[in-house]
């Protein structure tokens, strides 16, 4: 039996990731979500925060972190479509840092409830990003 699948990742400006995987875990809205291979056709909305891919013959995990976006599984192919995607050594933790104190100054002022929310998904990215590259410095 065939233990791996087809993946691909695009996110807004590029593929980031095309190839077979064993194992693919990204965060969904009610928790993080496993996909193996032959698994069954959906589609999954995910948040913003980090996947972990392990690459057909490979042992260890890749990491990244990802924007909001869905998975699409059907007939053993897996597209994951995210508005970002980010390795760990493409980080700019200073520009995250900077990202992370600026939307929580917008969150101490007064905001509409489209601008809070915005804030708010601004402060779960940097963190995110800054998670994921502290991690794997």
């Amino acid at each position: 039996m065939n233990h791996t699948f087809q993946l691909t990742i695009l996110s807004a400006n590029r593929t980031f990731f095309s190839g077979r995987c064993t194992s693919l875990v990204v965060p969904a809205y009610n928790g993080e979500k496993e996909i193996l291979a032959n698994h069954e056709n959906m589609v999954i909305a995910v948040n913003e925060g980090e996947i972990r891919i392990r690459p057909e013959n490979e042992t260890a995990w890749t990491y990244a972190v990802i924007g909001e976006g869905f998975v699409q599984i059907a007939n053993n192919r897996v597209t994951l479509l995210v508005e970002t995607a980010e390795r760990p050594e493409e980080i700019n933790i200073a520009r995250a840092r900077k990202a992370k104190e600026r939307a929580e100054e917008e969150m101490r002022q007064k905001q509409s409830i489209q601008e809070y929310y915005s804030s708010r998904a601004s402060l779960a990215r940097a963190m995110s990003r800054l998670r994921l590259a502290e991690k794997h410095k």
